[in-house]
C-alpha cells in the first residue's frame, strides 16, 4: 500500500481551511524540482513526505533519515516502514553530531548543532549526487511560533524549505491531515531525540543514550506508549502522561518498572507527578521576548 503519490486519499475530516493549507503545501512543492525532505518518521515530516509525494511524483522526491546514536532503533524502523508505507525512496545518512564539542556540551543550543549537522551533510554529501533542487522539513506552524525550537535557526542559515509552517498548518491539523492519508503515525506521541533526556550542561554520552533507550523501550513494552526517561545519573525521572501516573504507581506495574529501568543501569527510579513536560530542560533558559 502506498499513500502520497496516488491522490485517493479521504478529505471527509478535513476542515475548510485544513484544505487550502494542503493546496498551499501543494502549489509551493510543484515547482522547486527534486526534492529531499528530513525525514524522522513522525507525523510532521510523513505529512510532508506524503504530500511532496503528490505534488512531485514518487521519483520527484527523496526521504533522507539522519542516523545516530541520538535516534532510538525502534524509530528508525518506523521511518523505513513509514517511507516503504507512502512510496518514497529513503536515504539514511550517518550523521556525527557527537563529534561535535558543542554538541556533546548540551547547551541550550544543542538542537542547533544537531540539525546543523544533519543539513550540512545533506548539502555536502546528498544534494549533488542525487540531483536535488531543494531541501524541506516538517516544522509546523505551531513549532514555528516556539522559542525552544534552536534547531529552526540552522533550517534558516542552510536554506531549509518549511512548507507546512508557511501554509499556516499547526499540529492539529497536521493530524488531521495524516488521518486523511491513511498514515499510521496520525496519532503518533512526539519522539525528540533521545539526547533531549540529558539535562543541559550535563554532557550527552552513547552510554546515557543507549540507558535512556533501554529503559523507555522497557516502559513502552509495559504498556507507556508515550514516555520519557529523563537521565540525572544514577536517577531516572520517568515521565508519562498524567492520566498514566496512578497505573505506573500501583504495586504490580511499579514493580515491574523498577526492575526495568534498574537493569539499564539505573540506581534510583523517579516518578515526575507532573507529567510529561516537552521541552523541560529548554524552556527555562528561553529569553523571553523584549517588549
Amino acid at each position: 500500500m502506498t499513500v502520497g503519490a496516488a491522490g485517493g486519499w479521504d478529505r471527509d475530516d478535513l476542515t475548510q481551511r485544513d484544505e487550502l493549507a494542503v493546496q498551499r503545501v501543494l502549489d509551493r512543492l510543484r515547482d522547486v524540482g527534486r526534492l529531499g525532505v528530513a525525514f524522522s518518521g513522525g507525523v510532521d515530516s510523513s505529512v510532508l513526505l506524503a504530500l511532496a509525494c503528490q505534488a512531485l511524483g514518487r521519483d520527484g522526491v527523496l526521504a533522507v533519515l539522519g542516523v545516530s546514536l541520538s535516534l532510538a532503533a525502534a524509530e528508525r524502523t518506523a521511518a523505513r516502514e513509514l517511507a516503504s508505507m507512502i512510496g518514497a525512496e529513503l536515504l539514511e545518512l550517518g550523521t556525527h553530531e557527537q563529534e561535535r564539542e558543542e554538541y556533546r556540551r548540551n547547551g541550550p543550543d544543542r538542537c542547533f548543532h544537531c540539525r546543523n549537522e544533519l543539513f550540512t551533510r545533506i548539502t555536502d554529501q546528498v544534494v549533488t549526487s542525487q540531483g536535488l533542487r531543494a531541501v524541506a522539513y516538517g516544522e509546523n506552524a505551531d513549532d514555528a511560533r516556539r522559542r525552544d525550537r534552536p534547531g529552526a535557526l540552522a533550517a534558516t542559515r542552510h536554506q531549509v524549505l518549511r512548507p507546512l509552517a508557511d501554509a499556516g498548518m499547526g499540529k492539529a491539523a497536521v493530524r488531521r491531515v495524516a488521518r486523511s492519508l491513511g498514515l499510521p503515525c496520525a496519532d503518533k506521541p512526539a519522539a525528540p531525540c533521545l539526547a533531549s533526556r540529558v539535562p543541559h550542561f550535563q554532557v550527552v554520552e552513547p552510554s546515557k543514550l543507549r540507558q535512556i533507550e533501554q529503559a523507555e523501550c522497557a516502559l513502552r513494552r509495559l504498556g507507556f506508549e508515550e514516555v520519557r526517561v529523563r537521565h540525572h545519573g544514577e536517577i531516572a525521572r520517568i515521565e508519562v502522561p498524567l492520566a498514566d501516573v496512578p497505573r505506573a504507581a500501583s504495586d504490580f506495574v511499579r514493580t515491574e518498572i523498577l526492575g526495568a529501568v534498574r537493569t539499564a543501569g539505573f540506581r534510583f527510579v523517579a516518578l515526575d507527578l507532573a507529567g510529561i513536560q516537552s521541552g523541560a530542560f529548554t524552556l527555562p533558559f528561553v529569553v523571553p521576548d523584549r517588549v
